[in-house]
């Protein structure tokens, strides 16, 4: 009885250890297709949005062109932030439902469109599809962050000090750096964190997951316009700010 008991554990034991290997091995599958395979399928997604793009942008001008007419999955810009690297670019679509999330950085529909008066708002994924704001605590007071539209170039700076580097200390009282809750949606009104006003200025809102691998909260953050549209004509190969460095 004994050893007909012991050989009973042994296979009770041997079955929770090849449970829990099987379940170890499939957690390790869905990391490594959420970090790496999810990436390389958003970064092709994103190589065909762009040149799906740009093959719209040489066309002439009309009603497709017109910012305020842009439809839920439609692509519309180009983000570049230089502080993420000099080569960082990413087609931005218009909606924030995992359908556009998928693909790259997401508009916020209803809030404003690049140069406009309110605050331009967009979502990304901090760890895989692309993981486009996966280094988004990185930015500084004064980072230049750069929308490309069919004709023009806006420079948005991040708010803050540049002279002391903190984050939190812009005159205007908006911070360039939050972490928040994520229903505090605040965040992307018309002026950032005063929802009881209009606009008071023309912003750019960047939102992601806080921590790393976890969606618990938000992490925020927020940019100035600097001057006004700046003409592709006059500036081709983008403005000064993406130079910076």
């Amino acid at each position: 009885m004994d050893g007909e008991g012991t050989g009973g554990w042994r296979s009770v034991v041997r079955g929770i250890g090849e449970v829990l290997i099987t379940g170890g091995l499939v957690l390790l599958l869905f990391v490594v297709y959420e970090l790496y395979v999810t990436d390389y399928l958003t970064g092709r997604r994103q190589d065909e949005l762009t040149q799906e793009l740009r093959e719209q942008w040489q066309q002439p001008p009309g009603e497709t062109r017109q910012l305020r007419q842009v439809e839920i999955g439609d692509a519309f810009g180009v983000l570049r932030i230089p502080r993420l690297g000099e080569d960082y670019a990413r087609v931005i679509l218009e909606g924030t439902s995992e359908a556009e999330l998928s693909q790259g950085p997401g508009h916020y529909e209803g809030t404003a469109m690049p140069g406009e008066a309110g605050n331009v708002a967009l979502a990304g994924h901090r760890v895989g599809k692309g993981s486009p704001f996966l280094e988004l605590d990185a930015m500084r007071p004064g980072d230049p962050i750069v929308v490309e539209t069919a004709d023009s170039w806006f420079v948005y700076r991040v708010l803050g000090d540049p002279a002391t580097g903190d984050l939190a200390a812009d005159p205007s009282g908006i911070p360039g750096r939050q972490i928040v809750r994520p229903a505090d949606v605040d965040v992307i009104a018309p002026t950032p964190n005063q929802a009881a006003s209009g606009p008071t200025g023309s912003y750019l809102t960047l939102t992601t997951c806080h921590p790393r691998f976890s969606a618990r909260e938000r992490l925020i953050i927020h940019a100035r316009l600097e001057g006004g549209a700046l003409p592709k004509a006059d500036l081709p190969d983008g403005p000064p700010a993406l130079f910076e460095g």
